[in-house]
């Protein structure tokens, strides 16, 4: 996982995040949270794509949840 994710085409970043488990996919999502607050408007761009992305894979996840698990995940989480 790590950094090296963002450097994937946003098609193959969405392939990837299919095969994490959740909890791998819940920290992409507070990596994509963090990076989002560039100043720089293209990156921006690109990230908030891919938070969209790894949304709809964790609503898919836990339908009727939206991300209610996420938002549990982060909340214990003492780091984040």
């Amino acid at each position: 996982m790590g950094a090296m994710m963002e450097d994937l085409p946003i098609q193959d970043f969405a392939v990837s995040l299919e095969a994490m488990s959740d909890d791998d996919l819940f920290t992409k999502m507070a990596e994509l949270e963090r990076a989002s607050e560039t100043s720089d408007a293209d990156l921006r761009k690109e990230t908030m794509a891919r938070i969209a992305l790894t949304e709809e894979v964790i609503e898919r996840r836990f339908p009727g949840q939206l991300l209610a698990p996420y938002r549990e995940w982060k909340r214990r989480q003492p780091i984040l």
